[in-house]
């Protein structure tokens, strides 16, 4: 019996059958994209890594896949442990502080207040009655007492958020790993299908993009960070793992290292630690600001040179759109989108450029 040919009725109906079973795989998978994403992120950025030691078990694919679950793991929560200690140990003193400002009042302002240009001595003025009114004081902090309580619950929302998708990602990767060869081989089947022979010329050129990105934004914002957190521990200050963290957070942000060792000189200069707020001052401009233009480079000359207002519109939309983890994975989506099409953009120059190359000259046979 021959079969007839489906009709345009039947060619719709499973055209919206397949459209409602994408979106109803979009609507359970949407709360962990940015889990998945990273985990693609990190398998690709590690998979050198991997393949050697696969090598070495033998092609035990679950095994290497499994030792990369636990070296991952110690790299990327290692700095969140450290940190929560480093809260925990500060913690008493924090709040013997706080006591203090509130039986005593605060210090009176430094001479360099006054001489801020415009607001200089209204600042200063408003500082010294602060510190002899305590009971103003307490009405001022009163205001801001509700403000910082909901920013301190939303900011615990939004890391332990962040955590949950990290550890997430991290489970994901293992599964990618053990099961790379078959995925990878999937996936360059479907490109192939849908850009043709220059598909894989694509895939290699967002390959090298991602391991490029990745490790010369995370490199720079580790060595950066550790870098910060050896001089702030180097001059005294007790809470330098925290103070490191902030400077490897804020490492992919252009001119966002200073923003954490400019204040930390500064305040050891204001209590009279002038000699070692000068070191942090120079630590900072001449050994944790200069890797920027010494480790990045050499890294991501590999992958893509990401355009400053790229990397500022990376960071900025990957923390609204993913949030904490959107810090690296903006920049690194933004890389491999610009690589791309750097890479079209040749490519359909050089197919424009071939027919006239091939055309036949004058006098030719």
């Amino acid at each position: 019996m021959q079969k007839r040919p489906p009709t345009r009725i039947d060619q719709m109906l499973t055209l919206s059958v397949l459209a409602l079973l994408i979106v109803g795989c979009f609507l359970v998978l949407q709360p962990f994209i940015t889990a998945l994403v990273w985990a693609a992120i990190l398998c690709v950025t590690a998979w050198p890594l991997f393949s050697r030691l696969r090598k070495r078990f033998h092609r035990h694919d679950w095994l290497a896949a499994l030792l990369m679950l636990l070296l991952i793991t110690v790299v990327l929560f290692a700095p969140f442990v450290i940190v929560g200690a480093t809260i925990a140990d500060n913690a008493e003193a924090v709040a013997a502080w706080t006591r203090d400002v509130l039986s005593q009042g605060p210090p009176e302002p430094p001479a360099w207040v006054a001489e801020f240009p415009f607001v200089g001595e209204r600042l200063a003025a408003y500082w010294s009655g602060m510190a002899h009114d305590t009971p103003r004081l307490l009405a001022e902090l009163r205001q801001y007492i509700e403000p910082a309580r909901r920013i301190a619950v939303a900011s615990g929302v939004t890391v332990a958020g962040a955590l949950f998708q990290l550890a997430l990602s991290i489970l994901i990767a293992f599964f990618i790993f053990r099961d790379g060869d078959e995925i990878t081989g999937r996936l360059r089947a479907g490109i192939a299908k849908i850009a043709g022979e220059h598909g894989g010329r694509l895939a290699n050129v967002a390959v090298g993009t991602v391991r490029g990105v990745v490790l010369g934004i995370l490199g720079t914002a580790l060595v950066q960070g550790v870098l910060a957190g050896i001089g702030f521990w180097i001059a005294g200050i007790k809470a330098a793992p925290l103070l490191g963290f902030a400077t490897f957070l804020l490492s992919p942000v252009p001119v966002g290292p200073p923003l954490v060792w400019v204040p930390a000189g500064l305040w050891l200069i204001n209590i009279g630690d002038t000699g070692w707020g000068i070191f942090v001052l120079l630590w900072g401009l001449l050994v944790v600001s200069t890797i920027d233009n010494i480790i990045k480079p050499l890294i991501i000359s590999h992958g893509s040179d990401l355009p400053f207002v790229l990397v500022l519109l990376g960071v900025l939309g990957g923390v609204v759109a993913f949030g904490f983890i959107g810090v690296f994975l903006g920049p690194v989506l933004l890389a491999v989108g610009y690589g791309l099409l750097q890479e079209w953009a040749a490519h359909r120059q050089d197919v424009e450029a071939e027919p006239a190359s091939t055309m036949p000259r004058a006098g030719d046979p």
